[in-house]
């Protein structure tokens, strides 16, 4: 990555001009059965796609607040990269009254209409796919973003030093969190070209946020990332670090417990 690199989305632009074709995000929902796999390129057109519809539809400008009630899923992470390219602070399970505007999920839809403003929801069902009906008071982003521009530029620069995510009651700026993602990335194991961290960790504290993105972005590595891990058994789990060339992981069984282990590790 390139090392004037102040904003997760400045991490993006570095990773697509390097390797537009190596894997970024590969999602896993063990609930479900989807396999999603974005490369970079893949990665920045839908990041492209959402940032136009926030700053164009949605009428977002640098300093409003975002309420994000998403869970780890592939999706999140380019709304994620997307509010960094406006300039949108995001708040991880914000209160959807106190901000200018609320992205939610399926589970989450009557917390969000707390919101005055602009509000989105997301199926979050395998492919991208759309609610059956909109829910009321909602635009659907599967019927929103696909007739976004490919290309993104914003109106006003972004301020790296501008507050730009809060989770678990923690404000960090843009820089901060690339700052923060190139740390853990070392601790993370991400240091090889090829590196490929497996995470089951939650999108709700900063260190499911790292190693289930910043982190893998900051190295220019990739991430397998897997919502309802739990219901995987060890066996599938091992299936799954081989047939993706897992070569590390962060919290694999879904538990509190933390760190990084390589893969091959066998302590407990």
């Amino acid at each position: 990555m390139n090392a004037s690199d102040r904003t997760p989305a400045d991490l993006l632009r570095s990773a697509l001009a390097t390797d537009p074709a190596r894997p970024l995000v590969t999602f896993y929902d063990d609930a479900t059965g989807e396999r999603v796999e974005l490369s970079v390129a893949t990665f920045a057109n839908w990041v492209s796609k959402t940032a136009n519809l926030l700053q164009g539809d949605l009428a977002a400008a640098p300093g409003d607040r975002l309420a994000l009630l998403l869970p780890a899923h592939w999706q999140t992470a380019v709304w994620l990269l997307a509010c960094s390219s406006v300039g949108v602070g995001v708040e991880i399970g914000g209160d959807p009254a106190d901000a200018d505007l609320v992205v939610s999920g399926p589970d989450t839809l009557d917390a969000a209409r707390a919101c005055r403003g602009e509000r989105l929801a997301l199926a979050l069902r395998p492919l991208g796919g759309r609610f059956p009906q909109a829910p009321e008071g909602f635009a659907d982003y599967a019927v929103e973003v696909p007739g976004q521009g490919d290309r993104f530029a914003p109106f006003e620069p972004v301020d790296p030093d501008a507050p730009a995510l809060t989770v678990g009651g923690t404000e960090l700026t843009a820089a901060q969190i690339v700052e923060r993602a190139r740390t853990d990335a070392t601790a993370l194991g991400l240091t090889a070209p090829g590196a490929r961290l497996l995470s089951g960790k939650p999108y709700d504290t900063w260190e499911g946020l790292s190693a289930g993105l910043y982190a893998p972005l900051a190295a220019g590595s990739s991430v397998v990332l897997c919502r309802n891990l739990d219901q995987l058994s060890p066996e599938g789990l091992a299936k799954r670090i081989e047939s993706e060339r897992v070569t590390g992981t962060a919290d694999p069984t879904g538990s509190q417990r933390s760190g990084y282990r390589p893969v091959g590790d066998t302590a407990t």
